[in-house]
């Protein structure tokens, strides 16, 4: 059965598709598809041309390796060195040994001998440099006869030569025999490899210039939340800098882990804020997803390296390796998460972040500024609309609106109220021990929630809906201090399910209270 690779698909959907991609692809350096998260998520948005772009690895070696596997390549074909830019210039090419192109006019620009040659004249020139070295001529005198003859080539007019081979008559394997020395022969000879360096060149000023008018700007403006990730970050680095000597000479403590424990607010901030409305604002999942269960991993091993018993040689290297490991994502989030935002939120979306980051404290020594724009704006918002003051009826009596939520705001527990359709309709004010972001209104309560929590709370709500249970409680500890959680089935007079209810109470004082009476 032939097998044809479209490399317009994503490489999740080719590797679904075809699982040796995945071996292929590893070897020719795209190490990371063989990280189920990555290929679970970049992996949905990423296509081998675009991979290879990012990575610098040449379509030509990709092509080959593919055709020695026995696959017949089609879709579009930007350019064989990665260069999505040749678009432009060259149709849409189906790398296909049934299908060969009609010859175009030379692409050739400068004036030399090859201006007066045609492109076939060319393609049948490049055909016999391949002849020679199917028949066994020495790569070193075939390339030295390349290059007195030909000072360009296209990597469309390499395709055109082998599939006019094919088309002659040349077996498909032998064509395939063929492709590492053809990728040896024309390394370093097609244009867009002589132009490697002046791309890369030309791609960082414009990556620079398009950062500079989004999240420079943003992260410039004091007060504003990028403003303030940033220099947690900075301060973070420079941490881990003043630890890593300590580590090395075997001096760190558990002090050293707690202090760098203080990211996981820094983490939160990003779980509560950035990640679920990127997702469910913007869909873009992938990124997200990806730093989010990174986070929680880093988080999840600073803890358990802060109570380890285990040998000292492990736990420094642990501790080394999650030092590296936040440095890691220090560059992530502001060479990749950072700009995402700053592209896609809005002022009125950063406000609203602003206004939720006076729920979480300081860390290493980096305060909350106030950012005037943002003040100003949210004063402007918060002015009451009129018929606040009108009277609720309810069973059990009437309330004003001002009462009922100064009521539930006095209540000592945090109360979030998450309708029949899954969507977080409510939270009380006030002081929270979990964070309860006000941008989660409206939101689906499952994007709230890391990737590994999401399933556990798709479990409970999903068994109220279908009557199996009408709570669940969980104990827990947090911050030194007990808690008690208690998910509710909240239904209507006919018993039917209309939403899930949420309480979360410290329970410090009865703690108090017991250990008094013993």
């Amino acid at each position: 059965m032939e097998k044809k690779l479209d490399l317009s698909k994503s490489v999740y959907d080719l590797v679904k598709e075809y699982p040796e991609v995945t071996e292929i692809m590893k070897s020719l350096g795209f190490s990371e598809i063989t990280n189920k998260v990555m290929l679970n998520s970049v992996g949905k948005i990423m296509t081998i041309p675009k991979g290879a772009k990012m990575k610098g690895v040449s379509m030509i070696d990709i092509v080959s390796a593919f055709m020695k596997a026995g696959f017949t390549l089609e879709g579009e074909m930007p350019n064989l060195q990665g260069d999505e830019a040749a678009s432009a210039k060259d149709a849409p090419v189906e790398i296909a040994a049934t299908q060969v192109e009609e010859p175009k006019a030379s692409q050739n620009t400068e004036t030399n001998e090859e201006d007066t040659v045609t492109d076939s004249e060319r393609v049948e020139q490049l055909k016999g440099f391949l002849k020679r070295l199917g028949t066994g001529e020495e790569l070193g005198t075939v390339r030295e006869d390349f290059a007195s003859q030909f000072k360009h080539v296209e990597a469309s007019e390499i395709m055109k030569a082998e599939q006019g081979l094919m088309r002659e008559g040349t077996p498909l394997e032998e064509v395939q025999q063929l492709c590492d020395l053809h990728s040896a022969l024309f390394h370093g000879s097609t244009i867009h490899e002589q132009m490697e360096a002046e791309h890369a060149k030309v791609e960082a000023v414009l990556e620079a210039q398009e950062k500079s008018k989004s999240v420079v700007a943003l992260v410039e403006t004091v007060g504003h939340p990028l403003n303030r990730l940033t220099e947690e970050n900075k301060a973070l680095d420079e941490l881990i800098e003043s630890i890593r000597p300590k580590v090395a000479d075997k001096t760190a403590t558990y002090d050293d882990v707690n202090t760098v424990r203080q990211l996981s607010v820094h983490y939160a901030k990003k779980g509560d804020l950035l990640y679920p409305k990127l997702k469910v604002d913007y869909a873009i999942g992938g990124p997200s997803m990806v730093m989010w269960t990174v986070d929680g991993d880093i988080r999840d091993q600073l803890g358990d390296l802060a109570k380890s018993s285990q040998s000292v040689d492990d736990w420094y290297r642990r501790f080394d390796e999650l030092l590296t490991r936040a440095q890691e994502m220090i560059y992530k989030e502001q060479n990749i998460l950072f700009p995402i935002c700053a592209e896609n939120f809005s002022k009125e979306d950063w406000y609203q972040i602003y206004k939720d980051t006076a729920q979480y404290e300081d860390i290493f020594g980096v305060t909350r500024i106030a950012w005037p724009e943002a003040d100003t704006a949210l004063a402007a918002q918060t002015t009451k609309p009129s018929g606040d003051d009108n009277a609720i009826g309810l069973i059990g009596g009437t309330l004003t609106v001002d009462q009922l939520d100064a009521m539930l705001n006095t209540m000592p527990m945090e109360v979030t109220f998450v309708d029949h359709e899954d969507i977080n309709r409510y939270f009380n004010d006030g002081e929270k021990v979990f964070k309860r972001p006000t941008t989660a209104i409206g939101r689906d309560v499952y994007s709230c929630h890391p990737p590994k929590v999401e399933p556990i709370v798709r479990g409970i709500i999903d068994s109220f809906r279908k009557g199996d249970r009408d709570n669940v409680a969980v104990w827990l500890e947090k911050q030194g201090r007990p808690f008690y959680v208690n998910y509710m089935a909240v239904r209507d007079q006919h018993n039917n399910y209309i939403g899930t209810l949420e309480l979360v109470q410290d329970m410090q004082f009865a703690k108090e209270h017991f250990a008094r009476i013993k």
